[in-house]
């Protein structure tokens, strides 16, 4: 059985790492929060499907998401059919049993709207929690096969690598029968392979032109067909993160998600210090250099890559080969370049619904908005939330039907 997550062609989400909203060194925790659920409240009134939130600690100045169970607590009570989504649950960093308890307590208080992300975190989070990075995937395997089984026992027991349990009766049971839909988050080809494989859902924690997506999701669909599902049956979703914003102003819209974007990829931000080669990738995922603007950026392409040599070349430019190449040339992409390769989802609603076309055209089901950033203040996303519901979201849906 494939479950297709009963869903219109493309499903609309926000993405949340609850960052400060302003810059500065200290950081209004009680407003960040407060502002979070006021946002979720009007994303739930104004037709989006799902929230997701992140597992983070201690990214000071990044992440204010350490247990986002007790966010959807709140959000069970104030909102009514949105769906809320572990975005990701860290499953080697607590026992098996502590999560299935979790995710069934939010299930229940939200009459089953719960969508369970997975994954393993990085290095510095797991060594801070005690867990060894090297035991991180054997760990997520093992939490994996457990969970599905966990939420259908009257009673379990499990002897394992890892984690050993007699035989309990583990409460609350699940409101969604059999269990929730299952996700990874991913970043690599490898892990699209292991979703597809393991017959669960991808969360693509990258940002890509949707030219270079479209390989990864044609990966994953391809390696589904043969998958051995670690639950009661396959989730066959793909969603997708993406730096969004939607305004009046076409311009102005593009040029807040894009600086956004950019300063979310910061050199002192998780998803890139400490990874060698990052710049590079990102320039990659995001499209390479435009064509239209080689003779600009040639002087930022690394000396070592060989295509990227003769593109210069042919342009007559000669090439700086500094550690900061790609970082400089990143930062030199302009927002409409990004937009109209769908990067980033952003400008006034033609811009949008335009975008979000390009991620349907790939087989993507569902784009995860990232909006409230350091860089964007609360009134600001809410406004874009609410254009996107009011504009962009009935002329997306207008001539799609349910699909189960």
């Amino acid at each position: 059985m494939i479950n297709r997550a009963g869903r219109y062609n493309m499903k609309f989400g926000l993405l949340y790492e609850m960052q400060r909203p302003f810059e500065g060194a200290d950081i209004d925790w009680n407003t960040l929060y407060n502002e979070t659920l006021e946002q979720c409240e009007l994303a739930d009134q104004v037709g989006f499907d799902r929230l997701w939130f992140v597992e983070h600690h201690f990214l000071t100045g990044f992440s204010g998401s350490p247990c986002p169970e007790v966010m959807f607590g709140a959000l069970s009570q104030r909102t009514k059919q949105i769906r809320i989504g572990f975005g990701v649950s860290i499953l080697p960093h607590a026992h098996p049993i502590r999560i299935a308890e979790r995710v069934a307590m939010v299930d229940q208080l939200t009459n089953g709207r719960v969508e369970f992300g997975t994954g393993r975190s990085n290095a510095y989070e797991q060594v801070g929690l005690g867990v060894d990075p090297r035991n991180t995937r054997a760990m997520w395997e093992e939490s994996i096969s457990m969970l599905p089984q966990i939420w259908q026992s009257d009673e379990f027991s499990w002897d394992g690598e890892f984690w050993k349990v007699p035989p309990r009766r583990v409460l609350p049971k699940i409101y969604q029968k059999p269990h929730p839909r299952m996700y990874l988050a991913c970043t690599q080809t490898e892990s699209f392979k292991l979703a597809a494989e393991r017959g669960i859902g991808v969360l693509s924690s990258a940002s890509y032109a949707t030219s270079v997506l479209a390989d990864h999701v044609k990966t994953y669909r391809d390696n589904l067909v043969n998958a051995n599902p670690v639950g009661a049956f396959v989730t066959d979703h793909w969603a997708n993160n993406v730096h969004a914003f939607c305004g009046v102003d076409n311009q102005e819209a593009r040029d807040l998600a894009a600086d956004s974007m950019k300063a979310f990829f910061g050199p002192d931000k998780p998803y890139i210090a400490g990874r060698i080669g990052a710049y590079e990738e990102l320039l990659e995922a995001w499209g390479g250099v435009p064509e239209h603007l080689k003779a600009d950026f040639g002087r930022w392409l690394r000396q070592s890559d060989s295509e990227h040599k003769e593109q210069a070349e042919e342009v007559g430019i000669s090439l700086d080969s500094g550690p900061g190449a790609a970082r400089a040339a990143i930062s030199e992409l302009d927002s409409n370049t990004l937009a109209d390769r769908g990067v980033i989802i952003a400008g006034d609603p033609d811009s949008c619904i335009k975008a979000i076309k390009m991620y349907e055209e790939i087989g993507v089901d569902e784009v995860m908005m990232i909006m409230q950033t350091e860089t964007i203040p609360h009134e600001k996303v809410m406004s874009s939330i609410e254009l996107f519901g009011k504009e962009v979201f009935p002329a997306i849906r207008k001539t799609k039907t349910t699909k189960a």
